[in-house]
């Protein structure tokens, strides 16, 4: 069901909104931002499916977590299909639209890069069994508060937490969340993956482009006793993870598990895999 049921008073708080041009520039410009350009571009050639996104963009981007605590799946959710055994973000055309990939763009930066269904954090939950988690290159730390939220303890870090540091990938914006769930530095997490050999790696769209992150994270969590890993991402080759860490994989893990029913947006699909080390 695409449609979005809103209360009587949630429509009238969000007309009063979209009707004062200047007020939506300065409380939420990254919804500005979609409204001015997102709906110039083509879309599904579906005004049903169009509006219905639009609606429910406009309407959790600016009802935070009052409104829901995982937003980026209540925006996405009615939009994904089966294709070729993957689930998608497609709203059920093959190649998108221009409209959604604007959309995609903007919810990566908002949000997270990597979509957590509640399928996948469940599937994390059942990997991590009881053991609490570690992870780097959090972001927003959007999938460390989801995976908190299944009952797993999550120590989360990024080389530049969006709250304390500039993040190219993570701009502030005036009516955004900074960060989901409490963002160590680096420094913070060499210091404490040493005693953390119990504990599960969650390398979520961890850098890439020859960016060492992934193969250092790895490296750190070895020499410290680490066993288990989630990697969610792109394999060798593709915009997550560096060759040396593929190939650390490849030399010293196992593939343990792999979430069949994990989302991705139809333009860069990625998996979401547990690693145990041989």
């Amino acid at each position: 069901m695409i449609e979005l049921a809103l209360t009587e008073e949630r429509r009238k708080v969000l007309a009063a909104l979209l009707n004062d041009e200047e007020r939506l520039r300065v409380e939420y410009p990254k919804v500005d931002d979609y409204l001015s350009t997102a709906l110039g571009l083509p879309g599904t050639g579906d005004n049903r499916i169009d509006n219905a996104f639009d609606l429910r963009f406009v309407h959790y981007v600016t009802g935070g977590r009052t409104e829901s605590e995982n937003p980026y799946w209540d925006i996405v959710s009615p939009f994904v299909h089966e294709c070729d055994g993957r689930r998608l973000v497609n709203a059920g055309h093959s190649n998108g639209s221009g409209r959604l990939a604007y959309a995609q763009m903007l919810l990566q930066g908002i949000f997270a890069y990597a979509i957590p269904s509640p399928e996948t954090i469940e599937w994390i939950a059942a990997f991590c069994a009881g053991r609490p988690m570690i992870e780097l290159g959090a972001g927003r730390g959007y999938w460390a508060a989801q995976i908190t939220r299944a009952g797993v303890s999550v120590q989360a870090y990024d080389s530049s937490p969006p709250d304390k540091e500039d993040n190219s990938s993570f701009s502030p914006a005036t009516g955004q969340i900074e960060t989901w769930h409490h963002v160590g530095n680096i420094e913070e997490f060499d210091r404490d993956v040493a005693s953390r050999p119990g504990y599960v790696l969650l390398l979520c769209w961890p850098p890439g482009w020859g960016a060492p992150m992934a193969s250092e994270a790895l490296a750190a969590f070895e020499r410290a006793g680490g066993e288990r890993l989630i990697f969610v991402g792109q394999h060798k080759g593709g915009m997550t993870g560096d060759d040396a860490f593929f190939e650390a994989l490849s030399n010293g893990w196992t593939l343990e598990s792999e979430d069949s029913r994990h989302v991705s947006w139809w333009n860069i699909p990625d998996v979401a895999e547990g690693w145990v080390r041989r």
